[in-house]
């Protein structure tokens, strides 16, 4: 089969389309036929091995699996003997590590069932972001109607999703992004957005009750004056956030935290089935629109991750296997 490979850890220049044997499954396996994947944030960071941290799983000198690629839409065309929740024929999406290939093997418990009213291609942006959004929301923040949330980092892939679920669960949200991607935030429903490159959201004119930490790096005293006396930030992620853990300025917020009453809580990463269900009643609900700014083929998927490293990206990036 095509597929996207890397013999190494490093930029973008290290990717390269290449042929490999298709996957063989297990149990509790399904075999997907890739019809579209998504280009995310993490994949970037396992491609480079950076953090460093990243390589205790991944393989210490080069990837243990060298097709990159997580978020996945396609079709199921071989189950594993103990695979209960799909079938040959099934059109899926969820996780699956190295979905920048036409075939990829996934357990089922990383999976759902397409929403109906997504193309393969919208359906492929939405697992990783929009599930990151939901866990840090719902999960951590506790959201509930009526409070305010700020969402740093509100055009990239996490925050484009985390402003329209906040919207639905009846929030009021504030966006902050660079002008250029303000008219793309307030589409996606915001009601305030603020410029980072000429308004500090934390200068003290207003308080949120949810601050969610996805893009940069605010200092930790920053993000406390952001919030209300009793509020809650969660730590999404943060680029340039140290290479050797990457997680330094979350876990001092976390144990500070112990000690305060406001909270400054981590976001621990799961994969889960079940939450692409949840996101999947949200989408065919009207509430949640996948949001697309490019899409590439399968060969010019290095460009794709050139273009998300230099920041040009609002919303997410799509990879199809169509030729």
């Amino acid at each position: 089969m095509r597929a996207v490979l890397q013999d190494r850890y490093g930029t973008a220049e290290v990717l390269r389309l290449g042929s490999v044997p298709r996957p063989v499954i297990g149990d509790h396996d399904v075999l997907v036929e890739v019809r579209a994947a998504g280009l995310d944030r993490g994949t970037e960071h396992l491609m480079m091995g950076k953090p460093y941290a990243v390589r205790l799983a991944t393989g210490l000198r080069r990837p243990r699996n060298p097709v990159p690629g997580r978020d996945v839409a396609g079709t199921v065309v071989e189950i594993g003997a103990a695979v209960t929740r799909f079938a040959v024929g099934d059109e899926v999406y969820g996780v699956a590590p190295g979905s920048f290939a036409e075939y990829v093997a996934a357990p089922e418990s990383r999976l759902a069932r397409k929403p109906a009213s997504l193309t393969f291609t919208q359906a492929a942006v939405v697992p990783v972001s929009a599930a990151t959004a939901l866990r840090a929301l719902v999960d951590v923040g506790r959201v509930q109607a009526g409070q305010s949330v700020l969402v740093v980092g509100a055009s990239g892939g996490v925050g484009s999703y985390a402003v329209q679920i906040a919207k639905a669960l009846g929030a009021e949200v504030t966006g902050v992004c660079s002008a250029p991607k303000a008219d793309l935030v307030a589409s996606l429903g915001a009601d305030h957005v603020i410029d980072y490159t000429r308004d500090d959201f934390a200068d003290g004119s207003r308080h949120y009750d949810i601050v969610l930490d996805i893009a940069g790096n605010p200092s930790l005293n920053r993000l406390r004056r952001a919030l209300r006396p009793r509020g809650t930030a969660v730590f999404v992620g943060g680029e340039d956030a140290g290479a050797l853990t990457g997680m330094g300025r979350q876990l001092r917020g976390a144990l500070l935290s112990i000690f305060l009453k406001q909270r400054l809580a981590l976001l621990v990463t799961k994969e889960r089935g079940s939450d692409y269900d949840r996101l999947t009643e949200m989408i065919e609900a009207g509430q949640l629109a996948a949001s697309i700014d490019r899409i590439y083929p399968l060969e010019d998927a290095p460009h794709a991750v050139r273009q998300l490293q230099a920041g040009h990206v609002r919303g997410k990036v799509a990879i199809t296997m169509e030729r």
